[in-house]
């Protein structure tokens, strides 16, 4: 058998091209992979990439720091961006540059189903923060009204003009490819919008259920890279074959543990744990959520005498943390397995090259967006209280009203606590 690694003159006849070259490059991993030579305990690069990967998550880390600190409307900006790369990186998976040439304006119709989406999933959401917003100025409040009552016609009409559109571009022996383009389009759109848009809606919850669930993942994500690079010899899953058992295991108990002291310390700051109900960008005041109150847990028998504190500090929502922290040490890591497989499936590395020693953007959100989805789930279903107060009843009746009927009913109840001498 010819010796795959051998070097080879230049000037020799036999000396590969640039394609043999690549497809030996794609070979020899799978002739190594039983050698276990994909493992990071094995590779010899592992320190240089390990560094590259750090300066890169430092960078990372500071950018989203200050985005957090600056509010809301800041971070849903952020997740706009990551949106729009997110999608370039997998709208440029399947293009055909040559295809490309010849359908002129083909690559903008793609773009214009994208921001149809963002504007139908994004108006839903933002719907009644935009209301609360301007409700001070009659004419505004009437204009966002409209807007947010004719929402659905708009979008609707906006994608039929994209169908249209995409009827009248059709050239004969191109039908096939841009009929994978259009499919691939709208599957885009679902893996991008349907669940990145539970994230959005998490943060104007409070952006604790953004920053903590996000915080487990990347925790999750660099324990099992440090566990796998030092400990890793036993492999997990064919998907990726440098995941191993031991970064998973080690990954899951670091994680578990940082879930409940996370949520400790997220939990005090009254500016990650308040709702925002509007799309300013001042400070927050609230009373905290009840879970977000400590409660305190007497251990007389395991305080030595000599500590005065016989109590310790537990606020509730870090029971919750510790299910969100099991579901992103088990769960959430098949979102990378599953991007793993779909890479195999188009035989590429990473789904970009935006982020140093990371890949892509769609490479850093694959289990970002499992995870932003479980915690919308399991923050409706366990978290938010269920019994309507008159608080929200009065909400709920407001929102149904018109500018000139909330008006008249401030008006008949200013009267009336004026008859009873409450004003």
């Amino acid at each position: 058998m010819k010796d795959l690694n051998a070097d080879h003159s230049c000037t020799s006849p036999k000396t590969p091209n640039f394609r043999q070259r690549r497809r030996l490059n794609e070979i020899l991993p799978d002739i190594n992979k039983s050698n276990g030579i994909l493992l990071l305990v094995n590779d010899k690069y592992k320190y240089k990439s390990m560094w590259i990967r750090a300066y890169s998550s430092l960078w990372m880390l500071a950018c989203v720091a200050l985005i957090i600190y600056m509010g809301h409307l800041y971070i849903w900006a952020m997740m706009v961006v990551i949106q729009i790369f997110m999608a370039s990186e997998l709208f440029n998976l399947l293009r055909i540059a040559n295809q490309d040439k010849r359908l002129p304006k083909f690559k903008l119709l793609n773009w214009h189903f994208f921001f149809t989406a963002m504007l139908y999933v994004y108006g839903r959401i933002l719907s009644q923060h935009l209301v609360n917003t301007v409700t001070s100025d009659k004419f505004f409040y009437r204009l966002v009204s409209k807007l947010i009552k004719y929402q659905m016609v708009i979008c609707y009409f906006l994608y039929i003009a994209g169908f249209v559109w995409f009827i009248l571009s059709l050239k004969k022996r191109y039908y096939k490819y841009q009929f994978g383009q259009y499919a691939w389009t709208h599957m885009i759109l679902i893996i991008v919008f349907t669940q990145s848009s539970f994230m959005v809606a998490n943060i104007f919850q409070g952006i604790f259920w953004f920053l903590f669930p996000a915080l487990l993942i990347a925790m999750n994500d660099v324990a099992a890279y440090f566990f796998g690079f030092f400990f890793g010899k036993t492999p997990l899953i064919k998907l990726s074959p440098k995941k191993t058992w031991e970064g998973f295991i080690g990954a899951s108990i670091a994680t578990m543990i940082a879930a409940f002291t996370f949520a400790n310390f997220l939990g005090r700051f009254q500016w990650l744990t308040c709702p925002r109900k509007d799309l300013s960008t001042g400070w927050l005041e609230c009373d905290p959520d009840q879970i977000f109150k400590p409660d305190y847990i007497p251990m007389p028998g395991l305080v030595p005498h000599g500590i005065p504190e016989k109590e310790i500090a537990v606020l509730p929502v870090q029971w919750h943390a510790l299910w969100l922290g099991l579901f992103a040490s088990i769960i959430a890591p098949f979102g990378g397995f599953f991007a793993s497989g779909f890479k195999r499936a188009f035989k590429i590395k990473d789904f970009g090259d935006s982020i140093p020693g990371h890949g892509g953007f769609t490479d850093r959100m694959d289990c970002q967006m499992v995870m932003a989805v479980f915690v919308y789930i399991y923050h409706q279903s366990f978290v938010v209280p269920h019994d309507y107060s008159i608080d929200v009843l009065l909400e709920q009746i407001m929102r149904d009203l018109g500018f000139e009927e909330q008006l008249a009913l401030y008006t008949k109840l200013g009267q009336i606590l004026q008859e009873r001498h409450i004003l």
